[in-house]
């Protein structure tokens, strides 16, 4: 080769290069300095960091601080189709999958037979694994299956308390129970990161524009005490079981504050599994079920008259040997009785004996004292989706209403709110608020809130009340109807309750609410029991149903709290 030549080839290339050379600089002039916003915008927005910082929520504690609901960074098992179909890996994965995941391994294939899918879930939205099966799938080394952290909500006891917990949604959402009423507490605040990046998209620290930290969500510390709960969820499971009823649920409230120990209901649902509860199992029928409560409701009708001065304990009523026609319809008693006294009308639960005395205390003085005892209103207990029943104003009620409505028929109530009633009795006539939450605390240890007994009102003087505890501790004295709710070494006053279920044309003479709400011990009452069966097919009677079940949940409580018995003498004295 020439010289000539070869120094044309190397003109040729250094002129190569500063074509090349300048072309790239004008490149980089136009992307800097040129006219393109756009441009320009697209790349600082490619370098920009916007991050949420996510935060978990509050834990929920029971009264000795045990959890109830926390939680925890769990591992969602994810599959890249397009990696898995190309390595031809698409039987194996979907068989040793399904082994592992308890899948159906022709689902899991079709599933993930999608070339050109790169991110699907393979045990459904929101669903995740633990750790130690995490790592199993991580030792198998499937192609295209990865792991991605998903914090969760765990409630360690299962469907323990899950009425009052409630859920959380798949968008991290409280949707029930304290969970949804105190969300604004539990959830917390999300933090925000705006930083910079730079060609590796790593964070440039220096770039930071804004750090928000998150705040974690506070912590509920409830008035529940998860060993009553487990008492009365156990008691309530095994008579729906031995009375084939279609539901039970009983409430446990300490008197002189308002505090719920215990609130129990069967069916129940598991809060780990919300999406597959069946609708009514989700319902807590202690608060959300108004029904018809019977002769527990003469309680209050019994109360109001003798605060009234309308009758006292030692009047004789003529209780017309089981039958009486009043506004041309007849009235009957479940057994027949003649002329019994109030404090007997009242142990025997007769129907002809209440109707007689509402009417000796009149319309307008019942519907007043009703009112003042929480009828037809919530009692305003801090858990979503209380009903408040139903007490129709007095221009709805007809002549006959009022014998029908001192036996708990044409009215409509709660649990709780029947609860409400005995506590006010036992309590000298102060009626309270209920409540499920105690105390809110940060993730410091903070009080933020604290809940204290709330006054509603004093529908009866403390006399009244006093009198009316006395005669309510002789329903389960021998020759009462709640003599089988009996706790051995305490006394207890309560009523008893067996209403029939209002259906087309009338009332079901074979369904039937049976119920029986007490207070124990009864000459210093500290613990108000209500237990509810719905439909019971054994016994059908409130002595006979729910007796024994509020005496079970009674005599473990009382002992588990240390609450003693009074001394034999001042039971003596108190008779």
């Amino acid at each position: 080769m020439t010289d000539r030549k070869l120094q044309i080839r190397l003109w040729l290339t250094l002129g190569l290069l500063f074509i090349l050379m300048g072309g790239l600089s004008a490149r980089l002039v136009y992307l800097h300095a040129g006219p393109c916003e756009q441009r320009r915008e697209r790349i600082a927005e490619l370098r920009r960091l916007e991050k949420s910082l996510t935060v978990g929520r509050g834990k929920i504690l029971d009264c000795q601080e045990h959890l109830l609901a926390l939680d925890l960074v769990r591992q969602e098992v994810r599959a890249d189709p397009e990696t898995i179909v190309r390595q031809n890996s698409l039987d194996r994965v979907a068989q040793e999958l399904a082994q592992l995941l308890a899948l159906d391994a022709g689902d899991l294939r079709d599933r993930l037979n999608r070339p050109g899918s790169r991110d699907v879930t393979v045990l459904g939205y929101g669903r995740t694994v633990d750790q130690d099966l995490a790592e199993v799938l991580r030792s198998r080394h499937l192609p295209g299956v990865f792991m991605r952290e998903n914090m969760v909500r765990v409630y360690p006891r299962g469907d323990s308390l899950c009425h009052v917990l409630g859920y959380v949604n798949l968008e991290r959402q409280g949707s029930a129970g304290v969970e949804q009423r105190w969300e604004r507490y539990l959830r917390g605040a999300p933090g925000m990161l705006i930083s910079e990046l730079d060609g590796r998209r790593r964070e440039l620290y220096d770039r930071r524009l804004l750090e928000i930290r998150p705040r974690p969500g506070a912590d509920l510390v409830l008035t529940l005490d998860h060993y009553v709960q487990y008492i009365a969820e156990q008691a309530v499971r095994q008579a729906v079981a031995e009375q084939r009823a279609l539901a039970g649920w009983a409430i446990v409230e300490r008197i002189a504050t308002g505090e719920i120990l215990a609130m129990a209901g069967y069916p129940a649902y598991d809060g780990n599994d919300f999406r597959n509860a069946d609708p009514e199992a989700r319902r807590n029928r202690c608060i959300a079920y108004n029904y018809e409560p019977g002769s527990t409701f003469k309680m209050a009708v019994i109360a109001a008259a003798l605060d009234a001065g309308a009758v006292h304990p030692d009047q004789v009523f003529d209780c017309e040997n089981g039958a009486w026609i009043y506004q041309r319809r007849p009235l009957r008693d479940y057994h027949p009785y003649g002329r019994l006294s109030v404090a007997d009308i009242i142990k025997k639960s007769s129907n002809i004996g209440a109707a007689k005395i509402a009417l000796a205390l009149g319309p307008e003085r019942l519907h007043e004292y009703l009112r003042a005892f929480g009828m037809g209103r919530p009692m305003g207990i801090d858990l979503p989706g209380e009903e408040g029943g139903t007490l129709h104003p007095l221009a709805r009620w007809t002549p006959l209403s009022i014998t029908r409505i001192a036996m708990g028929h044409e009215v409509a109530m709660t649990s709780l709110q029947m609860l409400g009633v005995i506590c006010a009795i036992a309590n000298g006539g102060v009626l309270l608020r209920p409540y499920v939450v105690r105390e809110v605390r940060d993730s410091e240890g903070r009080v933020l809130t604290r809940q204290e007994p709330v006054e509603l009102g004093r529908p009866i003087s403390p006399a009244s009340a006093d009198c009316m505890l006395k005669l309510l501790t002789r329903v389960t004295e021998e020759g009462g109807t709640g003599r089988r709710a009996r706790v051995e070494g305490y006394t207890v006053a309560g009523k008893t309750g067996t209403a029939q279920k209002p259906v087309a044309g009338g009332y079901s003479d074979l369904l039937n609410m049976s119920s029986f709400v007490g207070v124990i011990p009864a000459e210093a009452p500290q613990l108000a029991i209500i237990v509810v069966l719905d439909e019971p097919k054994q016994t059908r009677t409130g002595g006979a149903a729910a007796g024994p079940v509020f005496s079970a949940i009674a005599a473990e409580t009382v002992r588990y709290l240390d609450i003693l018995a009074p001394a034999p003498l001042a039971l003596a004295d108190a008779r």
